[in-house]
């Protein structure tokens, strides 16, 4: 077979792209927003990037699709459904690429949103091989339909998405041949799905047999059943909609235009700070008022989850290595363009109460104690009486925490503790916040 498919993985966003070589020729579908990967697999392949494929404006990701274009003078392709303010081929159902001794052929897949295309790879022979689904069909999963209800030139009801995803699983996807591969844009952990599998590819006979959402059942079924239980969705998902469909800014050339500060008397009051150190850094010393956002497998989920895209903010860091790896998970979803400025920190003037869980564990009525899991997790409750606000809503939900008592702050693992915690610190500063989370388990038992 004179092809060869190439997953490059993301494993912050749990994000998959692709490039597709056959005679020396390349098409990337949905990439990153580092051009690099892409360029570089191109140069060790001795082969031109040709075309580059969107399968629709992206909500977790920024692409590097149009620097991509100015860099390689290689054409995108998109649907002429996305509304985009890029120039682009448009790319609709049984328009066919030519790549070498292969084709590429469009189908208008809309359900996660109305502009979706999944990419057939047909070989040598003309004959369906693998088929790119984009936030269409997952492994185990089909894409959410409720991300595109206000964003964009397309203003879809997630019902009415819902419905139109029915018909592309039955109509389109589930009549390709059984032994075609399936290859989607996300694997395992990404908010455009709610039950994706933990690999990262299949075939269609596999997802029929398999996949609860193209088992058989009724139209109003499937809708109520994939609009059952749907994940938060992000702050900045309606904004990298919006900055996909304009294309970004240059990746190295926006993260080096960031200014760096000598000092923390160079900033601003009033500008949001997030602290990107690990938690016990954070703990033992931090400026005022700041937000610890550690750096994590799930950092930039989290940055923009917490911090809206009309925000703007510092980023600190504990060393510039670890600075510059922010702000590259920061630019993934368009974010360096929200900070003002980057600080190097190794302490500050604050520090975090220290927590005694024995004392907690005998005085639980004494702290007011705050569930930050998400509304599916916070279902079980681990913590009596604890008042349940996903982390997402914190900063917008502050008023419903009382203040007369010193405030715990809980999670499934830690992680989003330190955020809650810190974000409770930074507005209530004459209340003690105390993270508990690396103590349930003696919580638990106490209780």
């Amino acid at each position: 077979m004179q092809m060869n498919v190439h997953r490059f993985y993301d494993e912050g966003l749990a994000h998959a792209s692709y490039a597709i070589i056959s005679r020396n020729q390349v098409a990337l579908i949905d990439p990153g927003r580092n051009p690099k990967p892409y360029l570089d697999f191109a140069v060790n392949h001795h082969a031109r990037i040709s075309a580059i494929i969107e399968t629709h404006p992206h909500a977790d990701f920024v692409s590097s699709h149009v620097e991509l274009y100015e860099l390689n003078e290689a054409p995108i392709y998109t649907s002429s459904l996305a509304g985009v303010g890029y120039p682009y081929i448009p790319f609709d159902e049984g328009d066919r690429i030519p790549l070498g001794s292969i084709q590429l052929e469009a189908i208008h897949t809309p359900g996660h949103s109305p502009d979706s295309i999944s990419i057939l790879l047909l070989d040598e022979h003309a004959q369906p091989h693998a088929v790119f689904t984009g936030d269409t069909l997952f492994v185990g999963d089909v894409g959410r339909p409720d991300l595109r209800e206000n964003v964009g030139n397309i203003r879809a009801e997630a019902r009415a998405l819902a419905r139109q995803l029915y018909r592309t699983t039955r109509e389109k996807l589930m009549k390709l041949p059984h032994d075609v591969r399936v290859y989607p844009a996300h694997g395992p952990g990404s908010l455009c799905g709610k039950n994706i599998g933990s690999e990262l590819d299949s075939t269609i006979g596999r997802e029929i047999r398999e996949n609860y959402a193209l088992q058989p059942m009724s139209e109003d079924e499937f809708v109520a059943l994939v609009l059952d239980q749907l994940p938060f969705v992000p702050k900045y998902f309606a904004y990298d909609v919006m900055l996909n469909k304009q294309g970004a800014d240059a990746f190295l050339a926006s993260i080096e235009a960031i200014p760096i500060l000598v000092g923390p008397h160079e900033m601003r009051p009033q500008v949001l700070i997030v602290d990107g150190r690990p938690a016990e850094q954070f703990r033992s010393g931090h400026m005022p008022g700041a937000i610890n956002i550690p750096d994590g497998p799930r950092f930039e989920t989290w940055l923009g989850s917490v911090v809206g895209p009309e925000e703007t903010c510092y980023l600190l860091a504990a060393d510039p290595v670890q600075l510059r790896k922010l702000l590259e998970k920061a630019a993934k979803i368009g974010y360096e363009r929200l900070i003002a400025a980057t600080l190097v920190v190794t302490d500050g003037p604050l520090k975090s109460a220290p927590f005694d869980p024995e004392h907690f564990a005998s005085h639980q009525q004494a702290y007011t104690i705050v569930d930050i899991r998400n509304r599916q997790e916070s279902n079980t409750q681990i913590v009596k009486n604890a008042i349940q606000i996903p982390l997402p809503e914190l900063r917008e939900r502050l008023q419903e925490i009382p203040t007369d008592k010193p405030i715990a702050v809980h999670c499934a693992g830690g992680y989003r503790s330190a955020i809650g915690s810190s974000i409770l610190a930074s507005a209530l500063t004459d209340t003690i916040v105390q993270d508990i989370s690396t103590h349930i388990l003696d919580v638990d038992q106490a209780s």
